[in-house]
């Protein structure tokens, strides 16, 4: 019974509250969800989703590594520069170390992206990393709620870890209803910003995606990010598939030092 909970626990909850009145006042909310703003397919047409599921079990062995993907692990306890030190973990897990200042982006490090051990796992060389290798992060940024972005077991183990986050609008209901203190969450809708220190600088910006953790998606939100700290800019696309809003974005904040792009 226990695991059953603890599977439930996993999916997150829905915003509610002061939290959903927020949400329905937004400009991109309508209908009762979130949306893009070009109109964007999320599932195959015509096809359901056994179909979709059939197809991903089936696939050929072919799609994975043959070997172990190459990696180096870094000691980022005893990581210190006063130029940006970037260490990418595999798929959309990233740390960003400048001047002592400790910034985690989407941490996935339970060994698997789903709620399910047997579903999603990492490949090998990608699995390097546990909690224990980190040290305290003055920021997490959680991008969308997606189970390979918002990963559970890395969260209950990061939360005594993480001074501040800052997250897309809506996601915060799952990160409290996991432990997190209300008051170290600042959830942002696009074009918000949220201003961390003297030197920091978070804005949340659109994203051609989606959102969800169980059968309902779009209750939350999905952002790229813009880290612009001190003279350093940087984008984080998120899982963003391509829209006019990157030109906007450039347009807006760049020319940008490193983007993130998936």
């Amino acid at each position: 019974m226990a695991g059953i909970a603890d599977f439930k626990r996993s999916i997150g909850i829905k915003p509610e509250g002061e939290r959903l009145e927020r949400i329905k006042k937004s400009f991109n909310y309508k209908d009762g969800k979130f949306q893009n703003i070009q109109p964007t397919e999320v599932s195959p047409k015509d096809a359901s989703t056994f179909d979709v599921l059939k197809e991903f079990i089936t696939r050929p062995k072919s799609v994975r590594p043959s070997a172990e993907l190459p990696n180096i692990k870094t000691d980022l306890k005893n990581l210190s520069s006063d130029k940006p030190v970037i260490v990418w973990f595999g798929h959309s897990s990233y740390f960003i170390g400048f001047k002592g200042f400790r910034i985690l982006v989407d941490p996935v490090f339970s060994g698997n992206a789903s709620p399910v051990s047997f579903f999603g796992k990492s490949f090998p060389g990608a699995d390097k990393y546990e909690i224990e290798d980190f040290p305290e992060i003055d920021l997490l940024i959680q991008t969308h709620d997606h189970y390979d972005h918002l990963d559970y077991p890395s969260i209950l183990k990061l939360k005594n870890k993480v001074k501040k986050v800052v997250t897309s609008l809506g996601v915060g209901a799952h990160l409290e209803y996991w432990g997190i203190a209300p008051e170290m969450i600042t959830e942002l809708n696009w074009w918000e910003d949220h201003q961390v220190n003297q030197n920091l600088k978070l804005t949340a910006t659109p994203a051609r995606h989606f959102s969800g953790r169980g059968f309902t998606r779009f209750q939350t939100l999905w952002s790229s990010f813009v880290i612009e700290f001190e003279n350093y800019k940087f984008f984080v696309g998120a899982d963003s598939g391509y829209s006019d809003q990157f030109k906007e974005i450039g347009e807006k904040f760049g020319p940008f030092d490193l983007a993130f792009m998936e």
